[in-house]
C-alpha cells in the first residue's frame, strides 16, 4: 500500500523531531537480521537512554537536510537504522558493539559524534573509551587528591606535637 503525502509529511517531522536534532548517532544496516533480534536490540539501546529506528532512506534524507546527519547521506543507502542520543555516545556504541560481537549481521555504515561525521571503524574505538561517569570519577579523585593530602599534613602536625610532649614527659618522669 502507497504512503500518502500527510503520511509522508508526518513521518519527515517525526525524523526532524528526534533522529535529526540528536548530536550523536550511528547508523546501522540491519540487513539478514531476524525480528527477536531487532527487538533485542531495539531493547538494549532504549535501555542505554537511547533510540533505534528504522528509516526510510529518501524520508530521511529530507529530514536531515541542514542537520549534523547531512554529512552521512551517502550510508542512507540499502536497508539502514539509526541509533541516536542526545546523552552519551559512548554507551550508545558501546551497546551496539557488544550487539554486533553477538550477532555480526549488524553492521556499522557510519557515525555521528558531537555533530562530527564519523567512519565505521571509528565507531569501536569509541567504545572502547572510558564512559562519562567514569571520567567525571576519575576527574573528582584527581581534583580530590591534593585536597585529601593536604589535610593529612595539617593533622600530621598536631600529631607530631603530641608525640614529641609526650616524649618530654616521659623523659621528665624519667630523670625525676
Amino acid at each position: 500500500m502507497a504512503i500518502t503525502r500527510s503520511q509522508k509529511d508526518e513521518t519527515i517531522a517525526g525524523y526532524q523531531e528526534g533522529l535529526a536534532a540528536a548530536p550523536h548517532a550511528f547508523l546501522v544496516s540491519f540487513q539478514g537480521m531476524t525480528v527477536p533480534q531487532a527487538t533485542a536490540l531495539r531493547d538494549r539501546v532504549r535501555e542505554n537512554g537511547a533510540s533505534y529506528e528504522v528509516v526510510k532512506n529518501s524520508l530521511a534524507l529530507r529530514a536531515v537536510q541542514g542537520q549534523g546527519l547531512e554529512q552521512l547521506s551517502k550510508h542512507f543507502v540499502g536497508p539502514t537504522a539509526v541509533a541516536y542520543s542526545s546523552d552519551d555516545p559512548v554507551a550508545l556504541a558501546k551497546t551496539l558493539t557488544e550487539f554486533q560481537k553477538e550477532n555480526p549481521v549488524l553492521e556499522f555504515k557510519g557515525g555521528l559524534v558531537e555533530g562530527k561525521a564519523i567512519a565505521a571503524a571509528q565507531v569501536e574505538d569509541i567504545a572502547k573509551m572510558p564512559s562519562r561517569e567514569e571520567l567525571l570519577a576519575k576527574l573528582l579523585f584527581l581534583l580530590q587528591s591534593p585536597i585529601t593530602r593536604l589535610a593529612r599534613g595539617l593533622a600530621a602536625i598536631p600529631r607530631q606535637l603530641v608525640i614529641a610532649l609526650d616524649q618530654v614527659a616521659k623523659q621528665k618522669d624519667g630523670d625525676g
